[in-house]
């Protein structure tokens, strides 16, 4: 069987979870007797065997970035006739991996990392492209032969968006994590960076979006005990005015109390698995989660979690046992970051606590997201259709 892996990100050009998740479904699915995988993905040119890099039409180097992703997807789908299945992440190559299955005859499968229709903000990064985003994946998922959903609550979020998809072609099959890479241990961040390892320390990790609630945890930040540091591992912002207001919310925190450590570029992955293994407690204020792969990072790393109720987090972290979850209402944001701060500043102040929660979140890893299950998960899927 060979499977034409479809995405946007794929190493070196991994920003977000789709990115994390195609690039290690792809490895251990490689390990599986029987199937090869080729990568169709975009941006700069890879040496890597089996990777095929498709850049956008010259002739639209200035169109809108949505109708340029959309000819990425045209180029796919010409290059990929060998395949037995497609298989596209994200609305990025949800044509490709459509035209792909079209053409050649083959079944479609489409991962959903996140929807459309539950990210509006996205209009204020793509303008009228949002709309043009929004047609692609709507076209993907409805037309796919089968649907991946991350989470059971991103199941559910598909079966309102898009009421023309049959349940049963809706399959649930989580994310994972690789506890070789991501573990417990000494690290030489701390040092590194000026944190006093003495004191208590929270951590976050994750682009400067509005889905990832950056602001909202500034906001929180400004309520933490005193003696509460915060390591801020936050780039790539998505348009000058989140970044703008990402910056002011920092300016005037570290104006307020000291240990604020900011750090805007991109770390590699063993310097961010120590950023998770020095802290005591990881925060995630995500407004939208799919699944939230940062948290089953940040457990494997044997690091209590304080995350926000919504979307398939709480199928991650089990609240009271390996964190805390803070109810999100859009309504009321001051409550949200109250309840950040407040469920932090407990976790905290109790090292007994820490401890305990780290060690349930990291068994509760390694018994339920490893990636090699996974990938067997997604090979049944792929046999049922052909």
């Amino acid at each position: 069987m060979r499977v034409g892996m479809m995405t946007r990100e794929y190493p070196p050009e991994v920003y977000g979870g789709a990115g994390v998740h195609v690039t290690e479904l792809t490895r251990f699915m490689r390990d599986i007797g029987g199937v090869d995988v080729d990568v169709h993905c975009m941006g700069e040119p890879r040496d890597e065997n089996g990777v095929f890099v498709h850049g956008v039409d010259p002739e639209l180097a200035e169109a809108n970035g949505a109708i340029k992703t959309l000819s990425t997807g045209l180029r796919i789908a010409n290059a990929a006739g060998n395949l037995d299945v497609a298989h596209s992440h994200t609305w990025y190559a949800g044509l490709g991996g459509h035209l792909t299955g079209t053409l050649y005859d083959i079944p479609h499968v489409a991962t959903a990392h996140s929807l459309e229709p539950d990210r509006p903000w996205k209009r204020e990064q793509l303008g009228g492209g949002y709309d043009v985003s929004s047609w692609s994946e709507k076209n993907a998922m409805e037309y796919a032969d089968a649907v991946i959903a991350v989470s059971s609550g991103m199941k559910k979020s598909i079966l309102e968006a898009y009421p023309r998809i049959d349940d049963s072609r809706v399959h649930v099959v989580l994310n994972g994590i690789d506890t070789a890479k991501w573990f417990p241990g000494d690290t030489t961040i701390a040092e590194e960076l000026g944190v006093d390892p003495s004191r208590p320390i929270a951590a976050f990790v994750g682009r400067i979006t509005r889905q990832k609630g950056v602001p909202h945890l500034l906001k929180a930040a400004a309520h933490f005990d005193e003696d509460i540091q915060l390591i801020l591992c936050a780039g790539a912002p998505d348009t000058p005015e989140i970044a703008d207001e990402t910056k002011a919310l920092v300016d005037a925190l570290t104006q307020q109390r000291d240990g604020i450590f900011w750090v805007q570029d991109m770390l590699p992955a063993e310097k961010i698995r120590e950023v998770y293994a020095a802290a005591d407690v990881f925060v995630c204020p995500s407004i939208y989660e799919p699944l939230g792969i940062v948290n089953l990072e940040a457990m494997a790393c044997e690091t209590a979690v304080v995350a926000s109720r919504v979307g398939g987090i709480p199928e991650v972290v089990v609240d009271g046992e390996t964190g805390t979850l803070v109810d999100y209402d859009a309504a009321d944001p001051e409550a949200f970051e109250r309840g950040l701060a407040e469920a932090v500043n407990a976790v905290a102040a109790d090292p007994d606590r820490v401890a305990r929660m780290g060690a349930a979140g990291l068994g509760r890893v390694r018994a339920d997201f490893t990636w090699d299950k996974i990938a067997r998960q997604t090979v049944d899927i792929y046999k049922s259709l052909i």
